[in-house]
C-alpha cells in the first residue's frame, strides 16, 4: 500500500466532527443526531495503519480542521509531511517530499464513503447503516456499514468517549485496520476560512485538472 492510499483512508475517515449529545437522546439515535448536529471540527489526531496479518504498515500523527459542508484539511506532520484539503469543490493532496500535488472533484474522489457523510453532502442514512455495540473501557462503540459496495470502506467503527468522539476505526475491502485517535477536540468553534485554500510552492507538479 502506497503513502498516498493510507493517507487517504485516514482522512476519509477520520476523518471527522463530533458534538455533545443530551441525555435525552436515545441510543439508537445518537449516531444520526452527532452527525446532523455537526458544523465544526479541530482535533490532534494519531493514525496506525495495519494489514490483514496485523503487520503495522504505517504510524502517523498531525491535526485535522473540518468546517461542513465538504471543506476540511488533514495536515500530517510524520512521519512526512502531507496535506489533504477540500475547499468544497476540489480535493488537493500535496505531498511536500515529492514535490508534487493531486486534484480531484470532490464527487469523484469521495464517492460514497464516510469521507462525503462526514463533509455533511448527503444524509447519513443515504449512504450507511449502524448499530450499537458493547460499551469497552468506558466508551461506547457503534458499528457503521456502507449501503454501497466499496473497496475503500467495508464497515467502520466509531467509539464515544462521554459526549466527545474519541476514535474511528476503518477496515478497507483488502482486509487494512485504519485505526484514529482524538485529542484536544474542539466542536463548532470558528475556523478561518484559509486553513480550506491549499496554497503550494512554485514548481509544485499538479496532476489532474485544476479548477
Amino acid at each position: 500500500m502506497n503513502r498516498k492510499r493510507i493517507s487517504f483512508a485516514g482522512f476519509a475517515w477520520s476523518i471527522l466532527a463530533l458534538f455533545p449529545m443530551s441525555g435525552s437522546v436515545r441510543a439508537a439515535d445518537l449516531v444520526s443526531e452527532y452527525f446532523s448536529g455537526l458544523d465544526s471540527f479541530q482535533a490532534q489526531f494519531t493514525q496506525v495503519v495495519v494489514d490483514s496479518n496485523g503487520q503495522q504498515l504505517q504510524d502517523s500523527a498531525g491535526e485535522v480542521w473540518m468546517q461542513r459542508p465538504g471543506r476540511f484539511r488533514w495536515d500530517y506532520h510524520t512521519p512526512y509531511r502531507q496535506l489533504i484539503v477540500a475547499d468544497g469543490e476540489s480535493i488537493w493532496t500535496y505531498d511536500a517530499d515529492l514535490e508534487q500535488a493531486t486534484v480531484k472533484a470532490v464527487d469523484e474522489a469521495l464517492s460514497s464513503t464516510p469521507a462525503m457523510l462526514l463533509s455533511g453532502f448527503r444524509p447519513l442514512s443515504e449512504v450507511m447503516t449502524w448499530q450499537q455495540l458493547d460499551e469497552k473501557n468506558g466508551s461506547t462503540l457503534y458499528r457503521l456499514d456502507p449501503k454501497q459496495a466499496d473497496s475503500a470502506v467495508e464497515q467502520v467503527q466509531i467509539a464515544f468517549d462521554g459526549k466527545q468522539l474519541s476514535s474511528i476505526d476503518v477496515r478497507d475491502g483488502f482486509g487494512n485496520q485504519t485505526r484514529i485517535r482524538f485529542s484536544g477536540v474542539k466542536r463548532n468553534q470558528p475556523i478561518d476560512p484559509e486553513r480550506f485554500r491549499l496554497k503550494l510552492p512554485p514548481g509544485t507538479d499538479i496532476i489532474g485538472d485544476v479548477p
